[in-house]
């Protein structure tokens, strides 16, 4: 998990996960600089799961918002330990077997998995059934080179994806969208149609997934060509 200033809605969602760990689990939190209570409501809990990190904030200007995420959600996936790795954001709600669920759709061959989402707005009203729908998701490297399926608070993946995917390349690079293609690539990616979060959609997310993008159609070919070029050399040589 990656927090930033998420004390509005951190505490709702670090309930739904600790509810479902176990004790030899952990909860991996990059702090991306939060002025807020976050911090603090994290140390409330006195758990040991809890393992928070500080990243390391860079003073370069960004051209792509994104990737200020990628960077801190990189420092997180560096610190876990875990077989399987889950993403979480700090202010969506694990819905019960979520864990669980999403475990059963590994198989020996397969890399990561993806699950549906409800998406709901700040009151936790259900603004749509699925993401999937919204969103048209669908497998297929190329298709979503063009138009990404892959919602990182969605998705969970093996350890051995990280030999290939870190470190993430320093330019262009949505995180989720990284981890899912090279996935694919490999041909080893589950869709699960199980909706197994709250995917939370307010004025303040980081993130634009799930809402229209803000980016230009020129941005949007370049990004995505930078992130195809990337691509190629990680996957190829």
């Amino acid at each position: 998990m990656t927090t930033y200033n998420g004390e509005k809605y951190l505490k709702e969602q670090l309930d739904s996960i600790l509810i479902q760990i176990g004790d030899n689990d952990e909860i991996i939190i990059s702090d991306d600089g939060s002025s807020d209570s976050t911090l603090y409501i994290i140390d409330s809990y006195k758990d040991p799961r809890i393992k928070v990190y500080k990243n390391k904030q860079s003073k370069q200007n960004y051209k792509y918002s994104f990737y200020k995420i990628t960077k801190n959600f990189e420092n997180a996936i560096s610190k876990a330990k875990g077989d399987i790795i889950f993403l979480a954001d700090q202010d969506d709600i694990w819905l019960p077997e979520k864990i669980e669920k999403t475990l059963n759709e590994f198989k020996s061959k397969t890399l990561l998995v993806i699950h549906d989402c409800k998406v709901i707005n700040e009151q936790k009203k259900i603004i749509s059934e699925s993401y999937y729908t919204q969103n048209n998701s669908k497998k297929g490297f190329f298709r979503n080179l063009i138009k990404s399926s892959y919602l990182g608070c969605c998705m969970a993946f093996k350890r051995e994806l990280l030999d290939k995917a870190l470190p993430y390349p320093q330019n262009a690079v949505p995180h989720d969208i990284w981890l899912g293609l090279i996935a694919e690539w490999n041909k080893k990616v589950v869709f699960s149609n199980e909706k197994l979060i709250l995917y939370r959609r307010h004025n303040s997310n980081q993130s634009t997934s799930g809402s229209k993008s803000n980016f230009s159609l020129k941005t949007k070919i370049e990004y995505r060509m930078i992130l195809a070029y990337f691509l190629f050399r990680r996957l190829v040589f």
